[in-house]
């Protein structure tokens, strides 16, 4: 009778520690729209463009979203504009030196001020360490968060079973905290970046 009651108490420790298990979820999408916008919005010309080339990946539990933490990369080279000249001013060795930097990364090492906002959505404040030109800096991000369970076949295709988790913020960084032309031309170009996501990332299921 004991043996089959800690057989049983296992059983249930085993499952609940399974449902409750952190899960990694990849962000590089499958369907190539994740993007992060970036906007300098100066008086006399107004820069806006998007990262295209996304990948991660963060680990998450709906029993402890606190210890969410994870990696964010973004290709410096697929940073655009509708310029194209204005594209390539960017990726000089000026601003953000895409030969020499190739990636642009936001690694979040913890969410404080977790609170819920709906049914498997949550408000945080992300703090970790943002790296551009080679320079990385301490932030704090608000972040909303969007648990998807089964959801990514819907997203996908049939069959293709998994999670989502989507992940949205915005945030401003000054350029010349990273070596971008520290106060020059700042009656053209704004000292502030403006950062906007919204990104998917999937947990595929066997």
């Amino acid at each position: 009778m004991k043996h089959t009651l800690r057989s049983i108490a296992f059983a249930g420790f085993t499952v609940i520690t399974a449902i409750a298990a952190p899960r990694a979820f990849d962000f590089k999408d499958p369907k190539g729209v994740n993007a992060i916008q970036f906007s300098l919005d100066s008086l006399l010309e107004p820069i806006a463009g998007s990262a295209s080339d996304v990948a991660g990946t963060v680990s998450f539990d709906t029993a402890d979203v606190a210890a969410t933490k994870g990696k964010i990369v973004v290709a410096t080279s697929s940073l655009k504009t509708p310029n194209a000249t204005m594209t390539e001013h960017i990726a000089g060795a000026k601003w953000i030196d895409a030969a020499k930097n190739p990636e642009i990364s936001f690694e979040f090492e913890k969410l404080s001020d977790v609170k819920s906002v709906g049914a498997n959505q949550w408000s945080a404040t992300a703090t970790g360490k943002f790296t551009l030109k080679g320079v990385t800096k301490d932030v704090t991000v608000p972040v909303k968060l969007s648990y998807l369970a089964d959801a990514l076949e819907k997203r996908t295709r049939p069959g293709n079973k998994g999670d989502l988790l989507v992940v949205r913020g915005e945030f401003s960084v000054q350029r010349g905290d990273f070596g971008i032309q520290p106060g020059e031309n700042e009656d053209k170009v704004s000292p502030v970046i403006q950062l906007t996501f919204g990104l998917v990332g999937s947990a595929p299921k066997a």
